[in-house]
């Protein structure tokens, strides 16, 4: 059976949303990210994109490319609560969905198109998404999740719908630049222009090996998304997973600081463990437990994310509005829930460049080393409490 997969994304989304409430903005360039020149795009209008400005760019460089930009201080809590009105317009007609992003979403059709046009039923779905909520919306339909995303991509600002028709992928892909593909980030890209690799069709035509002693295992799958090959499923949305952990004490305690440090330790290794799933939460919930056994939560819900930055920013806000009674305390734990697939989100509207590259660097570390490799300096207590634990119950164990 042939598949049918789709590809949804929501153009500019967060411009989108701003031009919404503010009229004025529409037609002008518009950068929303951090104010300050510290800060980083997180989205800008077609406008601004024609001086070369785009998204994750320093907004000090932004500035400096499109003088005459609008820069806006992003509200995510706003865009979220838009983004869950497009996904339940989708979720309500569509059989399997997959919620990518803030503003993308996977879905697979296969098996529908004998009952009727997938491509007209994307259709009369992007009319509805965009006659209920006002948002513009692009998609690309093909027969895998890649080819699907590219054909958005190309779709954007040329009807803003495009069907990749089976068999025709290669062609499709061939005359584009390998930017293209996902996955290929600057370094990639670096080294294949070194290559000689800057179309698809060079690409496709590479003997699959070279790819490989080139760029490792990368380069196999690079090979198959440039001939339009990818077996990845459409997984469908799921809020009710969830990721936590939790620690009693051997001693109730009231040490503020220590228990800071607890919750700090938590949320990284949970975030971590976030970004190396791929996955977002949009709920976090703080547990405490009291010496008395009575036990006390407090949840938040946000935007999805998997940023440690903001994650641990929720989390210490919640237990100081959760930790009123001053009694002891025996159990202190961490929570993320409502998980979706989706890639590594920073916090565009309060992370600097330098804490984002110090952030993907400690996930290398972590990733080569272990989790325990590096820790922030607000935890590093935890960690060696954690290690002389270990250290006491192997010695007892010996």
């Amino acid at each position: 059976m042939e598949k049918h997969i789709v590809h949804l994304d929501l153009d500019s989304f967060f411009v989108s949303v701003e031009r919404q409430k503010n009229a004025a903005l529409i037609g002008k360039p518009v950068i929303v990210g951090g104010i300050s020149d510290r800060g980083v795009v997180a989205s800008c209008s077609y406008e601004a994109r024609q001086f070369g400005v785009h998204s994750a760019m320093p907004v000090r460089l932004a500035k400096q490319l499109c003088p005459d930009a609008i820069i806006v201080r992003g509200d995510m809590d706003t865009y979220a609560a838009r983004s869950r009105e497009v996904t339940e317009i989708i979720s309500e007609r569509a059989p399997v969905v997959e919620k990518a992003s803030i503003d993308e979403h996977y879905l697979d059709l296969t098996g529908m198109d004998k009952f009727f046009g997938c491509f007209q039923w994307t259709h009369e779905l992007r009319q509805k998404i965009i006659r209920e909520t006002g948002l513009p919306i692009s998609f690309g339909l093909s027969a895998n999740k890649t080819v699907s995303k590219i054909a958005t991509g190309q779709a954007k600002g040329a009807g803003s719908e495009l069907q990749v028709l089976h068999g025709t992928e290669k062609t499709f892909l061939a005359p584009l630049s390998v930017r293209k593909i996902p996955m290929i980030g600057e370094k990639t890209y670096a080294v294949l222009r070194n290559m000689g690799i800057d179309r698809v069709k060079v690409l496709q035509e590479m003997p699959v090996d070279l790819l490989e002693r080139a760029l490792g295992e990368n380069g196999i799958l690079i090979w198959k998304k440039a001939n339009g090959i990818d077996e990845s499923p459409v997984v469908p949305f799921a809020e009710r997973k969830s990721m936590s952990t939790e620690r009693t004490f051997d001693k109730d305690t009231t040490d503020m600081d220590m228990l800071r440090r607890i919750i700090t330790a938590m949320v990284d290794e949970l975030s971590f463990d976030l970004r190396k799933e791929q996955r977002l939460t949009s709920c976090i919930t703080l547990k405490i437990r009291y010496a008395n056994f009575d036990t006390h939560t407090k949840q938040v819900h946000i935007a999805p994310t998997s940023s440690d930055t903001q994650l641990l920013q929720k989390a210490l806000e919640l237990f100081e509005k959760l930790y009123s009674k001053r009694m002891l305390i025996r159990l202190v734990g961490v929570r993320f829930s409502n998980l979706v697939s989706g890639s590594y989100q920073i916090d565009l509207f309060n992370d600097t460049i330098t804490q984002i590259n110090l952030c993907q660097a400690m996930d290398r570390i972590r990733n080569r080393y272990g989790v325990d490799a590096v820790r922030r300096v607000s935890a590093v207590d935890q960690a060696r409490l954690k290690n002389q634990k270990m250290l006491h119950e192997r010695y007892r164990a010996a």
